[in-house]
């Protein structure tokens, strides 16, 4: 098992299952794990969605939910944040245990500055 497939599972293990997509949504938890690690317990709504909207853009592109986050209705948005709560535990679990930062707290790479625009 991969790293991104270990921490997708742990995430998909925290979703009630009666949320859980029907069929293989395998690249779906992937695709949230990826969110876990680049943005930890920091992960909102909005990018749960839009790793959503990516994933169901594969599976029917004619989805009425494939719009800005901003254009859905609250209760189409309130379906978003169980995944949230789901990313944000398994993120905030892997820092404590491995120690990792937060990832706005990470090194930046060698020889780069900030420039303020």
């Amino acid at each position: 098992m991969t790293y991104l497939n270990a921490i997708a599972a742990q995430i998909e293990q925290r979703v009630p299952h009666d949320l859980l997509p029907e069929g293989d949504a395998g690249l779906l938890f992937r695709l949230y794990a990826v969110l876990a690690l680049a943005k930890g317990a920091d992960v909102e709504a909005v990018d749960v969605h839009n790793a959503w909207a990516a994933w169901m853009q594969e599976r029917d592109p004619s989805h009425e939910s494939i719009r800005p986050f901003e254009e859905l209705s609250p209760l189409t948005q309130a379906a978003d944040y169980p995944f949230v709560e789901a990313i944000r535990a398994v993120a905030s679990e892997r820092a404590r245990m491995t120690g990792e930062p937060r990832p706005e707290k990470r090194r930046k790479w060698p020889g780069t500055t900030h420039h303020e625009t």
